[in-house]
């Protein structure tokens, strides 16, 4: 469903494992930063209600993930860590269409997040199905459910509002450079690391 080129190793879970509090740290601000996309889409989109009014659930869901990961970190008697830079999504950052006209950048924005929403739905479903705690195991499982339905959003406003863009051709580009990318990680204790 997803189309990634590349899966994440099963083994990345055995990373993960041996420092589940710097993965839960760095999985909070993913999903602070989540939210964060959601908004600025609002804010450099307010005209398109029907995306708008999406994008606010999408925004009120990450968040609420973050508070539910905060919670869990909390839990272990642990603060939450300091925000940490993502090497992976500033890699796929830099390779959204900017220099065009307004629609291509905004079409090629809503690619750049139904990227990172289907890798992030990936990399849950490899901890929910590998991951020993079935609490986290549980807690993956529903996260992965809930990105799905964020990047199946993501793809389907950019196929709805693409004016001069060939949107799956766009897409099958951003499938074969992510897969460029995300051969470099899956050897840290992050989200996309």
């Amino acid at each position: 469903m997803l189309g990634l080129k590349l899966l994440t190793d099963p083994r990345w879970v055995t990373i993960v494992e041996e420092n589940i509090d710097e993965i839960l740290t760095d999985h909070a601000w993913c999903e602070q930063k989540a939210a964060t996309n959601a908004i600025s889409l609002i804010v450099q989109n307010p005209e398109r209600t029907e995306m708008v009014e999406a994008l606010l659930e999408i925004a009120q869901e990450e968040l609420a993930h973050f508070d539910q990961v905060h919670q869990l970190i909390k839990a272990r008697g642990k603060a939450l860590g300091r925000e940490r830079k993502d090497e992976y999504v500033n890699e796929l950052y830099h390779f959204m269409e900017r220099g065009k006209d307004r629609n291509t950048a905004f079409i090629d924005r809503l690619l750049f997040s139904a990227m990172i929403e289907a890798r992030s739905c990936e990399r849950f479903r490899v901890l929910s199905e590998n991951i020993p705690d079935k609490k986290l195991a549980k807690f993956y499982y529903d996260l992965m459910v809930s990105e799905a339905g964020h990047y199946t959003l993501f793809l389907k406003f950019a196929r709805q509002f693409a004016e001069n863009v060939d949107v799956e051709k766009r897409w099958k580009e951003w499938l074969e450079f992510e897969a460029s990318v995300i051969v470099k990680y899956g050897k840290r204790e992050t989200v996309h690391g």
